[in-house]
């Protein structure tokens, strides 16, 4: 087991560490562990979030020694796949009866609290997105989602969707870029280099080089002071924003319900707040989401509708009600198991849990 240093012995590292970032540019990302030499208890909490464990190697994931490999995938018509783990590196090997692939499954994306999806680079031009997904509800693997509708006409196809390395709109990059922090670069062979893998203190308070090299409350970003449209902007920025004047949203689609900011955005409790409620309200972003109880949910709720809560304090119509989440933003299955709360929230009726009939 590796000697742990002392407080004193980290200080004068980060001091070190530190001085040599006053004449950086303020863009500069200085990484998470930087950050948790002034901010240990926050950082502490936020590693052990989904987001920090958005993005990794394969071979680095925490679930890696999960992966079944002893059962195979099939794809329609004549597509099987088998997986392999040896020393670290996960493997699928593709074949049609005639032909075979063997790839490896390079970046591991997804924390795994629904699922963990993997991509790798093809060439300096392309990466694909496996086909394989692993579901750990299911400790099986199954089709990616959006990939089952599919239809492969060759053994390339069955293995999975082909992403640009310089496709600005729907690139790989954008993948690779809500899943990290920092910037994401590629080099001559099209691997990608990234700052710091997984989502971090950088991706909600912005570069931090500034605030190292002059610890005031001016040289970062505060994710707390911005107004409740501002913030759903900024947590839009992956998980989706609502759209501008004249687009429209296919409210039928269930796959739509995961972009929470775009359903917030229609909520009467988040446009009559007075932007009192945003997301913050209800999501820590230094710990894991799945930590909050029930209880601390409903507590939020009967802030606005409890009998103490100032006018006009409407109130559930239902008798004792155990959970205001369950009835009022309803959980969608688009694919089984995944599951994602419904945040249009409203009163939904007759098994409803698309949208809400006010």
């Amino acid at each position: 087991m590796p000697r742990r240093r002392s407080p004193a012995f980290r200080f004068v590292a980060y001091l070190a560490a530190v001085s040599g970032l006053a004449a950086q540019p303020k863009s500069v990302y200085i990484g998470a562990e930087m950050c948790g030499n002034c901010h240990p208890v926050q950082f502490a909490r936020q590693s052990a979030s989904a987001h920090a464990s958005a993005l990794s190697r394969t071979p680095e994931h925490r679930l890696v020694a999960s992966f079944s490999t002893s059962a195979p995938l099939t794809r329609m018509p004549v597509y099987r796949f088998e997986f392999s783990l040896r020393g670290g590196e996960l493997r699928t090997r593709i074949s049609d009866k005639v032909d075979v692939m063997d790839l490896p499954l390079e970046w591991a994306f997804g924390a795994g609290r629904q699922a963990v999806t993997f991509v790798s680079r093809v060439d300096k031009d392309w990466y694909v997105e496996h086909y394989a997904t692993w579901y750990p509800a299911l400790r099986a693997w199954g089709a990616t989602p959006g990939q089952s509708e599919l239809q492969p006409a060759t053994l390339p196809q069955a293995a999975g969707r082909i992403y640009s390395v310089s496709d600005p709109q729907a690139g790989i990059a954008g993948c690779f870029e809500c899943h990290s922090t920092g910037a994401v670069t590629f080099g001559d062979a099209g691997e990608a280099r990234l700052a710091e893998p997984g989502v971090h203190c950088e991706t909600c308070h912005g570069p931090g080089a500034a605030h190292a090299a002059d610890p005031a409350r001016t040289t970062i970003r505060n994710p707390g002071k911005l107004s409740a449209r501002q913030l759903n902007e900024l947590c839009g920025t992956c998980h989706r924003s609502p759209p501008p004047n004249g687009q429209t949203v296919d409210w039928n689609s269930a796959w739509n319900v995961r972009h929470q900011p775009v359903y917030l955005n229609e909520s009467a409790c988040f446009r009559k707040s007075r932007g009192a409620l945003t997301c913050l309200t209800c999501h820590d972003p230094h710990e894991p989401a799945e930590k909050k109880t029930s209880a601390f949910y409903n507590s939020r709720c009967m802030e606005c509708h409890g009998n103490s809560a100032p006018a006009p304090k409407p109130v559930c119509l239902a008798q004792m009600p155990a959970n205001c989440v369950d009835c009022h933003m309803p959980l969608v299955s688009p694919q089984a198991p995944l599951r994602f709360t419904n945040h249009w929230i409203g009163v939904y009726a007759g098994g409803a849990k698309l949208k809400p009939v006010r």
